[in-house]
């Protein structure tokens, strides 16, 4: 393979799923840890959250909406988006049922493991949302 071909889509790694532990809360009937699966996703995915989030006066994208966005969109179990894991806490949106289901702490902690997952540090992150 030339080193031209290594950038082929067909040779590329992407779209990464990793199995974290979020939270020690979360145990299964065996009293086993469940890991969630959060994935990569490309720039086009993420231009679409950016471009559906809100802006301030200024312009510029509100960071914690957008931070909650790319953690939604990221998560693929638990599944944020189904209506009974929603119900079961009272809230109706993924990002709502985010911020009641984790402990602050824990929220921090995905959105850490999210933007690791997306190739971003936490100042790149902020610097990116700005722009």
């Amino acid at each position: 393979m030339s080193k031209l071909q290594a950038f082929f889509s067909q040779n590329v790694k992407f779209n990464k799923q990793l199995d974290v532990i979020i939270s020690e809360r979360f145990i299964d009937e065996n009293g086993k840890l469940i890991p969630w699966k959060i994935r990569s996703m490309s720039e086009k995915e993420n231009e679409l959250i950016r471009k559906n989030t809100p802006r301030d006066k200024k312009g510029n994208i509100e960071g914690e909406s957008y931070a909650a966005k790319l953690v939604t969109e990221s998560v693929v179990f638990p599944n944020l988006k189904d209506p009974d894991l929603q119900k079961s806490y009272g809230v109706m949106g993924a990002e709502d049922l985010l911020k009641e289901m984790l402990l602050s702490g824990e929220y921090s902690r995905l959105c850490q493991k999210v933007q690791e997952a997306n190739g971003f540090d936490v100042n790149e992150m902020i610097q990116y949302a700005k722009n």
